[in-house]
């Protein structure tokens, strides 16, 4: 347990040099939806009720179901200088060797996800009802989910092309279908039927519990989202573990 810690902590270390070097990614993520908010601030209030919620929440879910690109890029960028093979040579197992990756970017998730909330409270006008800790919750649970698809994305795709257009493509659908930029509640029957399967529906249901002080349904959403991310994270070290993601795959 010690030495595999160890391996951790030193890929952890690595990696997070890694994304301090090339912060530039993390900070279009971070800067677009705070002017989204700002320009759309006024529509939002005066077309739809509770518009500054939707705003706010609806922002944040969309920049950071793009950020899986970051995600997924930590992993596919070792793919592509063909280092993976060298890591995967060494003692570290597939879990230890994506705990390494997964725990830098998994910050980078949260950060973003907590400065853009920070935002939606101080600067958009975004009012919480109920304790901070459920945004806290919502915010933990929504940030392990996409560091999981990221993860299992990383180990399917076989070149950055292809995971810009999955990133680019897949948060447009998924965040669109979710309510993310117009409520649901407006789509027409068969849209609305289609939002549940969209994981942007969820994590838009769950922090706007969390906005609205709703307990129950924070944690309840936030319990499948996490059920969700075991399971993608098992997948992904299944296809790492087996030689999926090795460079002469690309």
């Amino acid at each position: 347990m010690i030495e595999s810690l160890s391996r951790i902590t030193a890929l952890a270390r690595h990696n997070a040099l890694l994304r301090l070097r090339d912060p530039g990614q993390f900070l279009s993520y971070l800067l677009m939806p705070m002017l989204g908010m700002l320009a759309l601030k006024p529509l939002y209030q005066r077309a739809i009720p509770g518009g500054t919620t939707q705003v706010a929440t609806g922002l944040l879910i969309m920049f950071s179901v793009l950020a899986l690109h970051i995600v997924g890029a930590a992993t596919l960028t070792e793919r592509g200088w063909h280092t993976w093979d060298r890591l995967r040579a060494t003692r570290a197992s597939a879990a230890e060797l994506l705990l390494g990756k997964a725990l830098p970017v998994y910050a980078v998730l949260l950060l973003q996800q907590v400065v853009l909330t920070v935002f939606g409270i101080a600067v958009i006008g975004m009012r919480p009802a109920g304790a901070l800790w459920l945004l806290g919750v919502a915010i933990l649970a929504w940030g392990a989910l996409l560091l999981a698809i990221g993860s299992a994305l990383a180990a399917i795709v076989r070149s950055h092309g292809e995971l810009h257009a999955i990133c680019d493509i897949g948060a447009l659908v998924v965040t669109t279908i979710g309510g993310a930029l117009v409520p649901v509640t407006l789509f027409p029957h068969w849209l609305r039927l289609a939002a549940p399967f969209s994981p942007g529906y969820w994590g838009l249901t769950m922090l706007q519990a969390a906005v609205h002080g709703d307990t129950a349904r924070t944690l309840t959403v936030a319990a499948l989202l996490l059920i969700v991310a075991a399971a993608t994270g098992t997948f992904a070290c299944h296809r790492l573990a087996r030689g999926w993601g090795r460079a002469t795959l690309l």
